[in-house]
């Protein structure tokens, strides 16, 4: 049989199950960033071996899921049975090998957690789909299927299958994330992290889709940092799904219906069965109200984007997912995009990714007092209105690690909004938006952005020899526990 590359060694012990109890979680990590850095040292090199196919499968199956898309438990499900099921056809043949065995350990693993059954409907790399126009997966997925057919008829006899893989992966549906929040500081669609001025009306997204404007206003005299207290967002019309929809949230008031009232907008489209709440069928547009005043999700099934808006203390967050095909749909009229572009230079607070701290905080006295309010308690709300102090670097540390246990962009987001304003309620905004972001966010590997300059931000470096280096140590590391 092949070699697994740097990693092969000791994996017929695999099937003995104290190692594989004790340490299966830091092996399967171990393995999945061995086959996942395109490097070649950890590459299976068994031709019989299958086990990168039904890999490759289950990633294309599972790519475009998140936990805040409506049956992402049962779709998953799917997904992990039709994964089981191939690597069950090539077990002989891969019999020894490291990455086969760590495979069918991670899938046992994720049935247990997701608590999906061994028994049930799998998911096909090549299903027959219900063409539905307003359903923006289900279109993507038809248009995939034909173009994929086509592709693999002419190239067949010339490549037997050698760029199939590749044809898939590209036709796949890409997304992208933005957020907003605090004061106020942006992650754009490139995952650019900048901290920014504009005040005022700006727009964030404006395409031939979507349209999400966002109203900032200064927080504190003695700084120039503002935060958001009004979004309005225009879902546009498209034919046959769904006339125009407005939805406007402001300071106190984030309503759970568009501006005419609705709730919903469209006919029905197919919804898959086990989502919360939901009876085989949602429209095409339609709003979720999750906490009363503080938490409202805007789901368009019909363009494949979710957006969330929350209000914490006196300021509102917004997160957004979006098809990349359907972002880069606008003209010249429509350049000024934060999510796209970020913002313009002139209007930058941090420095090309540093975020300096305020040497001292601003005088909050009289302005702070005029902004108190009177005090409401909420699930989310980490101090009513008016409950302001003035931090010190040390104090807005300590308080932003009751909620931010890793020390990246959130957290010195959080950190920069405690020492600007006093107001501890921008600790649950830093908080709220990181766990919108992983639940929005496609790529797991892009979650984390560190300050420029930091030795956390070093380590994290694309650089590849610290690629290649870490997993030479991984490598080694397996061995030993071996």
């Amino acid at each position: 049989m092949g070699r697994a590359g740097c990693c092969c060694r000791g994996a017929e012990r695999l099937a003995s199950p104290s190692p594989v109890r004790r340490f299966r979680p830091l092996l399967l990590l171990i393995i999945a960033l061995c086959c996942g850095a395109h490097i070649g040292q950890c590459q299976v090199a068994t031709p019989q071996c299958r086990i990168q196919k039904c890999t490759t499968d289950f990633v294309s199956l599972t790519s475009h899921l998140t936990p805040a898309v409506d049956g992402f438990h049962t779709e998953f499900c799917m997904a992990l049975r039709a994964y089981s099921a191939c690597t069950q056809r090539t077990a002989k043949s891969c019999r020894g090998n490291l990455v086969f065995h760590s495979a069918v350990l991670g899938i046992s693993d994720l049935m247990s957690q997701r608590n999906c059954s061994r028994d049930g409907p799998t998911s096909s790399t090549h299903p027959e789909v219900q063409h539905e126009p307003c359903n923006y997966h289900s279109r993507t997925q038809h248009a995939h299927a034909h173009s994929h057919s086509h592709v693999h008829a002419h190239t067949h006899s010339h490549a037997q299958g050698h760029d199939h893989g590749r044809d898939h992966g590209h036709s796949r549906p890409v997304y992208l994330f933005c957020g907003l929040f605090g004061d106020p500081h942006l992650r754009t669609f490139k995952d650019s992290f900048q901290t920014c001025k504009v005040e005022g009306a700006w727009p964030l997204i404006d395409n031939d889709y979507l349209s999400v404007q966002v109203t900032n206003v200064p927080v504190v005299t003695g700084s120039s940092a503002t935060a958001t207290n009004k979004i309005t967002i225009i879902f546009k019309p498209y034919e046959g799904c769904t006339d125009q929809r407005v939805y406007q949230a402001v300071t106190d008031n984030l309503p759970a219906a568009f501006d005419d009232g609705t709730v919903s907008s469209g006919d029905p489209i197919h919804l898959s069965a086990g989502a919360e709440g939901a009876t085989g069928k949602v429209r095409a547009l339609w709003i979720s109200e999750r906490s009363p005043g503080h938490h409202v999700e805007l789901h368009a099934g019909y363009i494949g984007v979710t957006v969330i808006v929350r209000q914490l203390g006196r300021y509102l967050t917004l997160a957004v997912r979006i098809p990349e095909e359907l972002s880069q749909a606008y003209d010249a009229t429509q350049d000024l995009q934060l999510c796209l572009n970020g913002c313009p230079g002139g209007e930058r607070i941090d420095q090309a990714g540093h975020l300096p701290l305020p040497l001292s905080p601003p005088a909050l006295g009289l302005q702070l007092q005029q902004l108190r309010r009177p005090s409401y308690s909420s699930q989310t709300q980490a101090s009513p209105y008016g409950a302001t102090q003035v931090f010190s670097v040390e104090g807005a540390k300590e308080r932003c690690r009751e909620q931010l246990d890793v020390q990246d962009i959130y957290f010195h987001s959080c950190v920069f909004d405690l020492l600007t304003t006093g107001d501890a309620n921008f600790t649950v905004a830093a908080y709220s938006a990181q766990k919108d972001m992983e639940s929005l966010h496609p790529h797991r590997d892009r979650w984390r952005i560190y300050p420029r300059g930091s030795a956390t931000s070093t380590f994290h470096s694309d650089s590849p020899p610290i690629k290649r280096l870490a997993l030479l140590l991984l490598c080694a590391l397996s061995l030993a526990l071996m």
